[in-house]
């Protein structure tokens, strides 16, 4: 298969004297390193560079825990990009997890924006297909609003009531009161950290993640669509929870994993419509009946 002439001048500038042989994304030189290509279309180039700032990102903060990026841009209004390719193995074994969990607590979450420029992100990535605008904002609080709020516009666009309605009650009541006296950080996230972008790399046996959504936020908000669908073992969760504990109150951690989590049901709905919605209305409704709740007990 013949390779694309700007992927394989780049690939040139990183090794001169190799060749070069390869099917489809998987290019692989004479010197036996592997590399993952691709070129997209004109309408992916903001979705490429979202992905490149990621990945540099990330490989920065927890060297191999990501793919190595090593080229990209733009070629005729076209976006290329070359990382490192891995072969991934079956899914994470307890030990794998266990591993992942300490990475991300000790290096990933510990990384910050070398601007501190807060919560978000300097360009727009993708969560699946879901374009994410970023920016920049002060607070956690109006940085997940934001996030809210920009999937509740899709979902009024597609015409789903219910969810839109129940959703901006959400946002009105729910994110102020468990989010805006939270003292957190804003940590460097993977974004997306479900099953389909961790695996493990069969060369050296060490867990890896890719695909990301990337945005600096609350570490708590990495763990939710983890917990969905039941892909990560519980290994993967305690061990995290012993090397980066919840914020407090720790006695809200569980209401706050579900208000988390109804970012990636809102967004599946968004996707792929189905029963994603009523997942995320169930959730949304206990989260206000819990915030009502609250302010019962408070004005006893």
């Amino acid at each position: 298969m013949r390779i694309n002439p700007l992927i394989l001048e780049h690939l040139q500038s990183l090794e001169p004297a190799a060749t070069f042989s390869g099917s489809g994304s998987r290019v692989t030189s004479s010197s036996g390193t592997s590399y993952f290509c691709k070129v997209g279309s004109s309408s992916e180039v903001e979705q490429y560079a979202g992905e490149a700032l990621a990945l540099s990102l990330m490989h920065a903060a927890a060297p191999g825990l990501a793919p190595q990026l090593f080229a990209h841009g733009t070629s005729a209004g076209c976006p290329y990009f070359i990382s490192q390719y891995l072969d991934m193995g079956p899914a994470l074994s307890d030990e794998a997890a266990r591993t992942l969990a300490l990475r991300l607590a000790t290096e990933l979450h510990r990384s910050q924006d070398s601007r501190g420029r807060g919560f978000g992100f300097e360009r727009a990535t993708h969560c699946g297909v879901t374009r994410v605008e970023r920016g920049w904002a002060g607070s956690w609080e109006v940085c997940y609003s934001g996030m809210m709020r920009q999937l509740l516009d899709g979902l009024e666009r597609k015409g789903s009531g219910e969810v839109v309605k129940v959703g901006n009650q959400v946002v009105q009541r729910v994110i102020p009161a468990l989010l805006r006296d939270l003292d957190v950080e804003p940590v460097l996230l993977h974004g997306d950290l479900w099953t389909g972008n961790a695996g493990v790399d069969r060369r050296t046996g060490q867990p890896v993640i890719f695909d990301p959504a990337a945005f600096y936020g609350h570490n708590e908000f990495e763990l939710a669509i983890a917990r969905m669908f039941g892909g990560f073992p519980q290994a993967f969760f305690s061990t995290y929870l012993s090397h980066y504990p919840p914020a407090e109150p720790k006695s809200e951690f569980q209401q706050r994993a579900e208000l988390y989590e109804t970012y990636h049901y809102l967004n599946h709905a968004l996707i792929f419509g189905g029963g994603y919605a009523g997942q995320a209305v169930s959730r949304m409704k206990r989260l206000l009946r819990y915030v009502d709740k609250d302010d019962e007990d408070s004005s006893d």
